[in-house]
């Protein structure tokens, strides 16, 4: 049988990585504000707490730098489970993967969480409380680094080159299982992964049938899609991933043909093969072994989400015909979950929903809990901004800081399955400008009506106000916290932008909303350039009646091989969201060519022009429900 423990040979031990205590209050920023730092890095302070929560398992003492709430959860995990810090064996003899282990000492068996951990530089050692309150709760524990992962000299840092989630993560998988049957001799075994880890998760169980359930937060489904969609390459997303290797180079971290494959992705040059092995990663793509195994499998996603978005999650999600669970949270990246993970709640008694109910999946399917998941809906939404808040105010001065708390959660919309998220659409017609270039109208379609002849230019190249978020990560954060981003309509450059706006909105009588968008909205028009290429950058704006705005949902498409002076027909699906527009608000619809986030094929400063014509209107489909 597998040691319990091993030594980190040349690697650093963590107590030496800790000295300065973690306070109360380190605690609360951290559970208050997440895993994100500005610039999409890690937060240092959740980082200590990582690394301080991994030293107390490794050394009693050093849960003297703990505060007493979290010294007192390492005490009784301590009793009831061992912990190990195992280098796990896989196929290539060079890779022993970093692993920490909680074997329940108690009469068994138990069930076991294998935890692969996300695509960041501090591998297994980010989601310490989690691992405690999952052994808390009778579980064995395995959490690993997945290969290429952490930065150099960590004990929680796994050797190799980073397979983005390809066969050698699932061999390895099978791997981590295989050492934890014959440590632990589990009762039954699941999969809990968040991000990098829930794309792994789900990848390792549709190989392996001794995985049984799975709960993948901030999930995703297509890799490729999440790369590259709608002839748009995802950047910034990328290069947000890349950063969080905890590595210096693309060669120590990747091997030549992932290496080569980047730089594909990075010049826009065969994208196909960019596309085929991104598909082979994607859990997308083995939906009929999952069904084939009936595994129960728990997602979770944003409806604002920058690194995979929701739509290709929503695809897989509706792939699936075992048991399942879709939620949908207002934010951004592991931005709703990610504080669940890392440390306890701000105030005694909260509770994080988006890892409770994780959690109550596992205690069913693993545990056999009859906790109420029995009778969950498949699918769970959080209503956009449908929270109330109250203005934040400093403790010292009194005075309001310009931010908000939330004192009233958001509403969340239960239904048996995505095809009832959206029950009406309603067709909305882009009409042509006004004279010197006001703004064009959206306009409910008659049905006999003929379509409207008009074409609108703007100038290509230029970004402008109307951008998905002001940055990765950042915006999710602040909108999961009661403060989404405001944009001032009136400073969005109509040069090189196109607007289309609705009147005040109305709903029926007795409804909360004047629109209760659900689902995902269409986009169809006419586009050519005086180029050969252009970007259509697609943006729904809430409008108050102060001309404010916030976003509700956005997408990109890049149009290639254009003709000068042709028109082409051009449709494409925006991303899904759960949004209600108040009464006397108006919908707003902007065009523009860039957005920081994506890669683009416009032109510098050369004249897009969309339009409309008889037979082929310019139409935005909104879901309703």
């Amino acid at each position: 049988m597998p040691e319990d423990a091993t030594t980190f040979s040349s690697f650093t031990s963590f107590g030496s990585l800790v000295s300065e205590a973690v306070t109360d209050s380190d605690v609360a920023r951290v559970a208050a504000h997440g895993m994100w730092a500005p610039g999409g890095t890690l937060d240092p302070d959740a980082v200590r707490l990582g690394l301080t929560l991994a030293a107390a398992l490794e050394d009693e003492s050093q849960a003297a730098l703990l505060p007493v709430e979290l010294a007192e959860l390492v005490a009784q995990v301590r009793a009831i489970a061992v912990p190990g810090f195992p280098r796990i064996e896989t196929d290539d003899e060079d890779v022993r993967l970093s692993a920490f282990t909680l074997r329940q000492l108690g009469p068994g068996p138990h069930p076991l969480v294998v935890v692969p951990a996300g695509w960041q530089p501090l591998g297994w050692a980010l989601f310490m409380y989690a691992y405690l309150t999952l052994a808390a709760r009778g579980y064995h524990v395995v959490a690993y680094t997945p290969r290429g992962l952490g930065l150099r000299g960590l004990p929680s840092t796994s050797p190799g080159h980073i397979d983005v989630a390809g066969p050698k993560d699932w061999a390895d998988g099978s791997a981590v299982i295989d050492y934890a049957v014959d440590a632990f001799g589990p009762g039954i075994i699941g999969f809990l992964g968040t991000s990098y880890g829930s794309g792994i998760s789900q990848l390792v169980a549709a190989h392996d049938d001794r995985v049984r359930a799975v709960a993948a937060l901030s999930t995703w489904g297509d890799l490729a899609a999440s790369l590259y969609a709608n002839g748009v390459r995802h950047v910034e997303a990328v290069t947000a991933l890349l950063r969080l290797t905890g590595g210096t180079s693309a060669e120590e971290r990747f091997d030549e043909e992932t290496r080569e494959i980047l730089a594909h992705f990075r010049a826009g040059t065969n994208m196909a093969a960019v596309v085929d092995w991104g598909t082979l990663r994607a859990p997308r793509s083995y939906v009929e072994l999952t069904n084939e195994k009936g595994t129960p499998t728990f997602f979770s996603n944003t409806w604002h989400e920058s690194l995979f978005a929701a739509n290709q999650t929503l695809d897989t999600f509706n792939a699936l015909t075992v048991p399942k669970r879709l939620n949908m949270w207002i934010g951004d990246h592991a931005v709703p979950e990610g504080r669940g993970l890392i440390a306890p709640p701000v105030r005694p008694g909260d509770v994080n929903l988006p890892v409770q109910e994780a959690y109550a999946w596992l205690d069913h399917h693993l545990k056999g809990d009859r906790n109420g998941v029995e009778e969950w809906a498949a699918v769970s939404s959080q209503v956009m901004f449908t929270y109330r808040t109250v203005p934040l105010r400093d403790p010292e001065t009194g005075r309001p800081t310009g931010e908000y708390e939330i004192v009233e959660p958001a509403l969340r919309e239960n239904r048996r399955d995505w095809a009832e998220v959206t029950t009406g659409v309603e067709r909305l017609v882009l009409t042509g400008g006004g004279a010197g270039g006001a703004d064009g109208g959206l306009v409910p379609a008659a049905p006999d009506a003929a379509a409207e002849h008009w074409e609108r230019p703007f100038v290509a190249g230029v970004d402008t106000e109307a951008t998905a978020m002001a940055g990765m990560l950042e915006t999710g954060r602040e909108e999961w916290a009661g403060n989404p981003r405001i944009y001032d309509t009136q400073k969005i450059d109509r040069t090189h932008a196109l607007v289309w706006t609705t009147g005040p909105l109305t709903g029926p009588v007795g409804s909360t909303a004047a629109r209760r968008v659900r689902g995902i909205p269409r986009l169809a028009l006419n586009v050519r350039s005086a180029a050969g290429s252009a970007t259509l950058v697609a943006h729904l704006f809430d409008v108050a009646e102060d001309v404010t705005a916030r976003i509700i949902t956005h997408e990109p498409l890049n149009v290639d091989g254009l003709t000068p002076g042709e028109d082409r027909a051009v449709s494409w699906e925006l991303q899904a969201a759960a949004y209600d527009i108040p009464e006397g608000h108006r919908l707003m619809l902007v065009i523009d060519s860039k957005d920081p986030l994506y890669g683009d094929l416009s032109v510098d400063w050369t004249q897009t022009v969309v339009s409309a014509r008889a037979g082929a209107p310019a139409v935005l489909e909104l879901p309703l429900g």
